[in-house]
């Protein structure tokens, strides 16, 4: 592809993300895998759209399907059929450099087993997606100390992952999420390996950098802790969606993480 192609490619895509509120879209995704013979249909014609700036976590049982949603909406596994738009462009219609620029600018990704580079510093972890995206170094450096300073670890930007505790290591991931001003943060069981208390503070920290930096999170999680933070909430049981509801239909308040009405 040439590199005014590449260009026009990128301009469509930011172009699509004035023409729609949803930043997410959907539309009758069906995957289905093959185990040992056996045909799992792991998705079964889904729907579903996100808004700009929502907090939204898909929640179900092991085997529900929500892991393959998400690798879906991330764009890092294709639906057997239906579409996922990603500001109102399909993802699989995507060719692998318009989707590769689609992950690095649009898509910030946070896992639940950290995925740090165990041989950088935490400052190293941050600069990686800016320097992937043509960013300078010094302006890389610059902006992954704010990021790191933003997150509580501005002591710590020049450890490495085994210096550092669990939850200082999800901060630096959330950090690394923030690093090329995505859309939106995917987070996949981001308090899965974390304890009770260290877990709230990443969801609360979640949850206010969604407004500080006009971000959509979508999680998969089997948290329910995160239902306090969370706008709304996909229930997924063998591949379909059961049911979505919203925070004032879970009778949550904000500051109640623990799931307790005050």
């Amino acid at each position: 592809m040439s590199n005014t192609e590449n260009v026009s490619g990128q301009q469509e895509l930011d172009a699509a993300e004035l023409l729609s509120t949803h930043v997410i879209r959907a539309v009758g995704v069906r995957k289905t895998y093959q185990l040992g013979g056996e045909a799992v249909h792991a998705l079964k014609g889904v729907n579903l759209s996100v808004e700009r700036g929502e907090y939204v976590s898909i929640m179900g049982p092991s085997g529900s399907g929500k892991s393959t949603l998400f690798n879906m909406i991330g764009g890092l596994d294709k639906p057997d059929a239906g579409q996922v738009f990603i500001d109102e462009v399909d993802i699989a219609a995507l060719d692998t450099f318009e989707l590769a620029w689609l992950r690095c600018h649009k898509i910030g990704y946070i896992f639940q087993t950290f995925n740090l580079i165990p041989v950088a510093s935490a400052l190293e972890n941050v600069m990686m997606p800016m320097l992937f995206g043509g960013m300078p170094e010094a302006d890389a450096q610059d902006k992954a100390a704010s990021l790191l300073e933003k997150v509580g670890l501005g002591h710590r930007v020049f450890h490495k992952p085994n210096q550092l505790s669990g939850g200082q290591q999800q901060r630096v991931a959330v950090a690394r999420a923030l690093a090329n001003d995505p859309a939106i943060i995917l987070a996949d069981e981001p308090t899965g390996n974390l304890d009770l208390h260290t877990g709230e503070e990443i969801i609360r920290m979640l949850e206010a950098l969604k407004d500080d930096f006009q971000v959509t999170i979508i999680t998969a999680t089997h948290d329910h802790k995160m239902l306090a933070a969370s706008d709304r909430v996909v229930y997924l049981t063998d591949g379909e969606i059961t049911d979505i509801k919203s925070r004032d239909e879970l009778h949550i308040q904000v500051g109640t993480i623990a799931g307790a009405e005050q």
